[in-house]
């Protein structure tokens, strides 16, 4: 099984493309579910937030208000790293179970969808092929803004915390264009799953790991054969 990123700009449409892989049976580890997931009250990850930002960023049940928190850290690069610093690892953790499940599964590959992909850099040694959803900048302001109801000036400060679609574009294998219509968005998304459906990479790793476990049980049966034959006879 390979990993392929899915990554973009906020707003720009990655939840579109990532509905549509599931809808052809790609199975979509989303990094902001599991996100939520990690820090739900009393887990870990609540704890360090709390401990590092204050009960002024939750809410009265005691859940994470992520409103406010965004608006701490996109205002200071330093509180954004602490936070990535207290989350990333319970959320790529998470992540990486959740594949190892599918790999089980016989899955050939699997989707990552990961916001954050270019900024922290930490799955791209993991991935084989990255996927980046973009559109025209004037969009994606007014996506963000409907979507979130924030003002155009907050809404271009978030924008401009997360690199630029261009960087992210040229860097990516596959560039999906979605500022046209749904219709063009999915037949884009189609002929990318097309050509990852044609790889035959998971087969190498199958291999590999396939021959991996023969040599380990090979071992085991070999040294259990030698423990057995080295025990003294029973008169």
């Amino acid at each position: 099984m390979f990993i392929v990123g899915l990554t973009g700009g906020i707003a720009t449409g990655k939840s579109t493309v990532a509905q549509i892989m599931r809808e052809h049976g790609i199975p979509v580890i989303d990094a902001d579910i599991v996100a939520r997931k990690v820090v739900e009250p009393g887990k870990p990850a609540w704890h360090k937030i709390r401990k590092e930002f204050g009960p002024e960023v939750f809410l009265e049940n005691g859940e994470l208000d992520r409103g406010k928190l965004g608006d701490v850290i996109f205002n200071d690069v330093e509180k954004r790293k602490k936070l990535n610093g207290i989350t990333h690892p319970h959320i790529y953790r998470e992540m990486g179970w959740q594949a190892f499940r599918y790999f089980l599964k016989g899955y050939p590959f699997i989707v990552m969808d990961l916001p954050l992909l270019f900024e922290t850099g930490h799955m791209l040694g993991y991935l084989h092929k990255v996927i980046v959803v973009t559109c025209e900048e004037d969009l994606q302001l007014q996506r963000l803004m409907e979507r979130s109801g924030c003002t155009e000036a907050k809404a271009k400060l978030r924008i401009a915390a997360q690199m630029s679609l261009d960087k992210k574009s040229d860097m990516a294998d596959f560039v999906i264009e979605n500022s046209s219509s749904d219709r063009d968005t999915r037949e884009q998304t189609i002929r990318v799953i097309s050509v990852l459906k044609s790889y035959r990479q998971h087969w190498k790793i199958r291999i590999f790991v396939g021959f991996c476990c023969t040599v380990l049980l090979a071992g085991a049966y070999w040294l259990r054969n030698k423990s057995i034959k080295s025990l003294p006879a029973v008169a």
